[in-house]
């Protein structure tokens, strides 16, 4: 299947000047990746089989696509022990705005468990875990930085720690 997206509901209606186009896999069902997108911007789509007959009913949309990501976080674990670790992860504003609010996430890959947070307000659901902005730091000039840390407890200390950022 070939799935099509137009910058207007008009144009998807009309067939009209596809900005992108992708070719699902055989799945039934799935999920189709389309590159070079611009962030924050609304797509119509359709669709047409493998053969090339267009679907003469359906025309979706709009669909958003993500505003761009604007910070990143890093983590460096401080300091380790046969029961847990203490570490200090970086929020960076990587946009060209400032921005007045960030959230940090990541999953446990074990039995780790947050004791203590500082600088950031936590919370958790099972393995998925994520701290946002205090009241004091969450506006950060572009380029600017701020941290926070965490006393974690644990039976293994990993490695190191894959943060995910958004505001």
């Amino acid at each position: 299947m070939t799935i099509r997206l137009f910058a207007s509901r008009d144009d998807a209606v009309k067939w009209l000047n596809p900005v992108a186009e992708a070719v699902s896999g055989p799945e039934p069902n799935g999920t189709v990746t389309i590159d070079r997108l611009t962030p924050d911007t609304e797509y119509w789509y359709r669709f047409s089989d493998v053969e090339g007959r267009r679907d003469p009913y359906i025309v979706g949309g709009p669909a958003r696509t993500l505003a761009p990501v604007a910070c990143r976080a890093t983590a460096t674990i401080d300091a380790r022990w046969g029961s847990g670790f203490v570490a200090t992860a970086t929020v960076r504003n990587t946009g060209t705005e400032p921005i007045d609010t960030w959230r940090v996430a990541w999953r446990w890959s074990g039995d780790e468990r947050l004791q203590t947070v500082w600088c950031g307000v936590a919370t958790t659901a099972g393995v998925d875990v994520t701290v946002g902005n205090a009241s004091y730091n969450g506006t950060l000039a572009p380029g600017a930085a701020t941290t926070f840390g965490l006393l974690v407890s644990s039976s293994a200390v990993p490695d190191g720690l894959t943060l995910a950022c958004n505001r």
